[in-house]
């Protein structure tokens, strides 16, 4: 029981809370292209969660697997499954191969390009893992690869629900930069905690190229390149959501707060739901992007008015 509980582990089940990530662009389409909620939605909408949840699993078994040689170099992955047990590899790649199919077969019910975006996101797991590529390995290339399942997961969620109409560029740009900013503060925790360069080095090779302070000042770039394609996104389609951003940047402040704990949790973010403050403020914040999704505020034009405002 032990044995199978240690290739259970490799799955990371803890995880598939990522794939809630699909559920902005499963709004945004709701609102954009004028689809109600009914059960043949939330239907599909639960399939797409899990079908995308086993292409993550297969990703994150090939993931654990080309990984064991590096964790042993990091203060708490040196405890992962494949590295603390003889896990015989054709099992692992058995399960992986599973997986796969089972996810990709599954996406292909949801139709072609709901299962395109699936295939996309198990390519992007084989090129962030397996050589000679390994974009993981590569300074800036890991963020911006791995923070494009951010990316790929919004659109998931949108062609679950229309396939008449491409999302609006500003808004998946926007979301695949917000991924950035979660990676490059992820790598910043993992980088400070582990605090020598030189073993950081063995862990991850793109940090041989990294320090805390580049690191953060790239989160930076990466939330202004964000919230600056989101505000392209209000003006264009939705102006009531305007009034999130402000809670929107708080959001961004809050996470990097959290960065400079030790151990911190943004490290394994399928962790943060143990901070309750983060978790009250999501909640607030998906609530209020639900209603001002929908939502319709005239005045709020004003904003989108080219026009000068004349001096009487």
């Amino acid at each position: 029981m032990n044995k199978v509980k240690a290739y259970v582990r490799i799955m990371r089940l803890d995880h598939w809370i990522k794939q809630l990530f699909i559920l902005p662009g499963v709004v945004a389409a709701m609102a954009l292209a004028g689809v109600g909620v009914d059960e043949i939605v939330v239907e599909r909408v639960v399939c797409a969660f899990f079908a995308t949840s086993l292409v993550a699993s297969a990703n994150y078994v090939i993931n654990e697997w080309l990984d064991a040689q590096f964790d042993r170099y990091h203060p708490t992955k040196k405890y992962r499954s494949v590295v603390e047990n003889d896990l015989k590899p054709q099992i692992v790649y058995c399960m992986y191969a599973a997986l796969s199919i089972g996810g990709l077969a599954l996406a292909s019910v949801l139709g072609v390009w709901f299962l395109g975006m699936a295939a996309w996101l198990w390519v992007m797991g084989v090129l962030y893992n397996v050589r000679p590529i390994r974009t993981k390995d590569v300074p800036v290339v890991d963020v911006l690869s791995e923070s494009l399942n951010n990316a790929i997961r919004l659109l998931l969620g949108w062609f679950v629900i229309t396939t008449s109409w491409f999302p609006p560029v500003s808004l998946v740009f926007g979301y695949w930069m917000a991924g950035a900013f979660l990676m490059a503060t992820k790598r910043f925790a993992e980088y400070r905690m582990i605090g020598d360069p030189a073993v950081a080095a063995k862990y991850r090779k793109s940090f041989k190229y990294y320090s805390e302070v580049g690191l953060l000042i790239s989160a930076v770039f990466y939330v202004l390149c964000s919230v600056f394609s989101l505000g392209i996104f209000l003006v264009k389609y939705r102006m009531s959501m305007l009034l999130l951003m402000p809670f929107f940047m708080g959001l961004f402040c809050y996470y990097l707060r959290l960065a400079f704990k030790p151990d911190s949790s943004v490290q394994k973010p399928e962790k943060l739901y143990h901070e309750r403050g983060l978790m009250l403020y999501v909640l607030f914040l998906i609530a209020l992007f639900t209603v001002l999704m929908f939502a319709d505020i005239p005045a709020l034009g004003i904003f989108a008015d080219s026009n000068l405002i004349p001096i009487r």
